[in-house]
């Protein structure tokens, strides 16, 4: 038997560099630099390179994502480096890398976050990280939570100010800031701490390459917003379209979304549920389909207040509105379920594992459900919630309208005698 040929060389070596440059690499990532035939990065990183390290140089184009597989294709076969800023698997350029490339070498360096840990004195398993290098601002607003300490990866020199009003924004004004820049380098600075409340005076534009911490504090008169679902009714812009607090929360658990998943929102009156399906996971995904334009851009606003801009507004009647969105892992179904089709369509849409959970309060869209629930299983339950009111001098009970709601999970077993 002849003996196993070794495995090729990887075609891409990603090397990481931090703001001291050449000085602050190892031998092993100095050694792959000189040897490559074609160097890709920023500006900012080539720029560290001595002329030793003579392969031809070649700048990230913006905006650089799709240029990606375009640079791998014209540079194929050739030695290639990439140079990345700090651990390139660590929010950085790795990621789409090993997207387009497969396999990769990777030579980190350390972060910006383990420096600005190590400075702060911050344990990294505390510490939440949230980049907005890409991203807007709004999406902080979901990791703002009394007493903890964040990193927010900034976008420039100006993401410090639009923090600062963002914190003020959301009720977190007394939250406690510092500005990192340059870490690691000759030029490393930490500015003096101060509240975002008082940022505008202390807080002036510095060094574009920054990280913000924040020790977050909420103001005594801002809304409490916990970490599960079930958000406060009054931290929702609405119209009365609006799945109430506890039912709210009994919905979520019933739809059990998981870090990754995506959910179908139909009939998305305020966007509650579709916002705390991605409230519970930032990798958590959802498109909500809101057939009248102004509650579909009521829903955009609450989705940006409260930290998930990502959120998909799709305009539009369902189930017509569906045809061209992605396979969802589970589907909510607030609004229209006497449409013709809805209910069938949004079943043929899931995969094995999908779960379909709907909500009605009608006796005629309970009708659906039941018949639903007849042909395809799950559990069919009624929800009652009644809260305390005064009656004269006394306090009794104001019953809600009750909720039924099915929910059932899809399989590939079908039930006796129905046609799945």
């Amino acid at each position: 038997m002849a003996p196993a040929r070794p495995a090729p060389p990887p075609a891409v070596t990603v090397v990481g560099i931090g703001a001291d440059g050449w000085q602050g690499l190892p031998e092993g990532s100095r050694a792959e630099l000189r040897a490559a035939e074609v160097l890709l990065g920023g500006p900012r990183q080539l720029d560290l390179l001595p002329p030793e390290c003579g392969g031809e140089r070649v700048g990230w184009p913006s905006p650089l994502r799709p240029a990606v597989a375009g640079l791998l294709a014209a540079h194929a076969g050739r030695r290639l480096v990439v140079l990345a800023s700090g651990d390139p698997m660590f929010y950085g350029i790795g990621r789409a890398l090993a997207e387009e490339a497969g396999a990769l070498r990777v030579l980190p360096h350390p972060s910006s976050v383990s420096h600005a840990t190590a400075r702060l004195g911050w344990p990294r398993e505390d510490t939440e990280v949230v980049t907005l290098v890409g991203r807007p601002a709004a999406r902080l607003a979901a990791a703002l939570h009394d007493g903890r300490r964040l990193l927010v990866l900034s976008a420039g020199a100006g993401t410090p100010a639009e923090v600062a009003a963002l914190l003020r924004d959301r009720g977190f004004g007394p939250s406690r800031m510092r500005v990192l820049e340059q870490l690691g380098g000759h030029r490393e600075r930490v500015s003096a701490e101060a509240t975002a409340d008082d940022w505008a005076e202390a807080g002036p534009s510095g060094d574009p390459l920054n990280i913000v911490a924040v020790e977050c504090r909420r103001a005594p008169s801002a809304l409490r917003l916990g970490a599960v679902p079930g958000l406060p009714d009054e931290a929702y812009e609405h119209d009365g379209q609006l799945t109430k607090r506890h039912v709210r929360a009994a919905t979520l658990g019933a739809l059990a979304p998981a870090p990754g998943e995506l959910l179908w929102d139909i009939g998305g009156g305020s966007g509650s549920i579709a916002v705390e399906w991605m409230r519970t996971h930032p990798s958590c995904r959802a498109i909500t389909v809101e057939r009248d334009p102004v509650r579909a851009e009521r829903i955009t606003r609450n989705a940006d207040r409260l930290g998930v801009p990502a959120l998909r507004v799709v305009t539009g009647a369902a189930p017509a509105a569906l045809t061209e969105l992605p396979t969802p892992d589970a589907v909510f179904v607030g609004g229209g379920l006497t449409a013709p089709g809805l209910l069938d369509a949004c079943w043929a849409a899931l995969g094995i594992g999908g779960r379909l959970v709907a909500n009605t309060v009608t006796l005629e869209s309970e009708a659906v459900l039941a018949t639903a629930h007849r042909r395809y299983g799950g559990e069919l339950v009624r929800l009652a919630v009644a809260h305390a009111v005064p009656v004269g001098g006394f306090t009794g009970w104001r019953q809600a309208m009750p909720v039924t709601q099915w929910a059932v999970q899809k399989t590939d077993i079908p039930l006796a005698g129905a046609d799945r």
